[in-house]
């Protein structure tokens, strides 16, 4: 409910309430027309190049807990002990829990519910291949968190100034020349933190100049808050958030600030009231202290500063400015970003920071078996936000740059999405050494490799290997042809259409 104030002096007094002028509404609500259409047809693209399966425990773990929560009602994950692929610990009653919260799994399980109830009975599906089914549909929810992420940051560069062609043009970077684009593919809970803490800057700092309301500081705040149940290292974002309010709003801001870490500490409050019911000890999240050779897996952090730093800034496996070389041209942008809108600029700065140096000294700092700098995915995307101010302040140079960070980033997402991952990194001593330590001269090469293997070999490659996308996996598996046709010609449909209406959409705003 909108308030009607007069005089500056009425406007000082309530600072709590968020005053938007009718030609704000106005831009707001056709930024938002806009981003809807943004997100349709990064839906429909992110899903057409899935690859609708699970390598790793983080995956299977996700899976096996929406699974659980659909056909029982519970995040005890049996199944996982069953096909002895248990990654977590046995709770204070026995029963099998996930190393990681339920957020993301309860998040999932429309998905894993459409796979398991409709796709699986569909005509040309072997009643024998439901759970790939339901696995490879479950997956497909990282394509929607990806294609929402892309959507927030669309919305949020609008609603600080940025015109609608220069932020769909950096929304376009985003999606498809960073990691953004590669984990939409897979079942990691990246693309969903990058949803969340895109929403939530967009919604605290996207949405008009006036002052942060109180309502608005709260619902971020929960929503921060929950955000840890998906993945708890999430709960940095709410020291980050709080402080780029203060900066952005000054020191008539410090009771927002305070009711968004007052209202965000519900969340791990009760996550950790969760460990001690389940595990005895609020702190401990279910992780093994062992997992297979000996490997520790449990959290610590004894990783040296200057290796992790290494590996993220200059390694050939692990480089965020080889994996997402829009960065690059996003740290440009920043000082006019901050310009713009401090808010947004201290988010844009203080995320990659912040997330640079914590995971550097995390003792699996490269992420397990993945693509790239994983756990800097969300920091990445908003690191980018430097892109919207980059282009619209430097005209034709600076879309030529844009242009050819969107060919060269593209290029290197499509290379490691092509194949598994799993099939190059799997290789004693490839990925880890002996003793199971990242090596630091891992690289692109080996899906080099294997890219070049099955494009130039025609090799029928066995169930899990060979070309990365779900509709190959699942004919492989058994279903029909006739019945992956359809699927595809429908997805294809749907993005024409969603493209088509984005245009249109783009031509009337700009």
């Amino acid at each position: 409910m909108e308030v009607l104030l007069e005089g500056p002096e009425r406007m000082a007094d309530v600072p709590s309430v968020r005053r938007i002028s009718p030609a704000h509404q106005g831009s707001e609500r056709t930024a938002i027309r806009v981003a809807i259409w943004i997100f349709l047809s990064f839906q429909f693209f992110y899903l057409l190049t899935s690859s609708g399966r699970a390598r790793t425990a983080d995956e299977y773990n996700t899976y096996y807990m929406a699974e659980s929560l659909v056909l029982r009602g519970s995040t005890e994950i049996p199944q996982a002990v069953q096909l002895h692929n248990f990654y977590g610990k046995f709770d204070l009653q026995g029963k099998p829990r996930a190393a990681y919260p339920p957020g993301q799994a309860l998040l999932s399980t429309p998905w894993y519910a459409f796979g398991h109830y409709v796709v699986a009975n569909l005509p040309g599906v072997p009643i024998d291949m439901s759970d790939l089914v339901s696995l490879s549909s479950t997956c497909l929810s990282s394509a929607t968190f990806a294609a929402l992420a892309d959507a927030f940051f669309f919305a949020l560069l609008c609603g600080i100034g940025i015109s609608v062609r220069t932020s769909l043009f950096a929304t376009a970077i985003v999606g498809f020349a960073t990691p953004m684009w590669g984990y939409s593919a897979w079942l990691f809970s990246e693309p969903l933190s990058s949803a969340i803490f895109m929403g939530v800057t967009w919604w605290l700092f996207g949405r008009g100049k006036e002052p942060i309301s109180i309502r608005a500081a709260a619902v971020a705040g929960l929503t921060l808050g929950l955000a840890t149940w998906v993945r708890p290292t999430n709960a940095l974002a709410i020291g980050i958030l709080a402080i780029a309010l203060l900066l952005r709003e000054g020191k008539a801001a410090w009771r927002q600030a305070l009711v968004l870490c007052a209202s965000a500490a519900v969340g791990p409050l009760a996550l950790v009231s969760r460990n001690h019911l389940l595990f005895g000890s609020p702190f401990d999240f279910g992780y093994p202290k062992t997992v297979d050779y000996g490997i520790h897996a449990d959290v610590r952090f004894d990783t040296p500063l200057s290796v992790g730093l290494y590996g993220f800034l200059l390694s050939p496996g692990k480089s965020v400015f080889l994996f997402a070389p829009p960065t690059i041209i996003a740290l440009a942008g920043l000082r006019r970003l901050w310009s713009l809108d401090r808010g947004v600029g201290a988010v844009a700065l203080l995320f990659p920071f912040v997330y640079l140096l914590f995971f550097s000294r995390y003792s699996s700092w490269e992420g397990g078996y993945c693509v790239g700098p994983r756990y800097l995915v969300p920091s990445v995307a908003l690191l980018c936000l430097g892109l919207g101010p980059f282009l619209d302040a430097g005209r034709g140079i600076a879309k030529r740059i844009g242009w050819f960070a969107l060919a060269l980033g593209a290029a290197v997402q499509l290379i490691t999405m092509a194949t598994s991952f799993l099939e190059d990194e799997a290789t004693r001593g490839h990925y880890y050494d002996s003793t199971w330590h990242y090596r630091l001269d891992y690289s692109l090469r080996g899906p080099l490799h294997l890219f070049w293997k099955y494009l130039t070999t025609g090799q029928p490659a066995r169930l899990g290997l060979g070309w990365d996308r779900w509709f190959v996996f699942l004919h492989i598996a058994g279903v029909s042809t006739a019945t992956l046709a359809s699927m595809l010609l429908l997805m294809l449909l749907g993005f024409a259409f969603s493209l088509t209406m984005l245009i249109k959409k783009v031509r009337v705003a700009a």
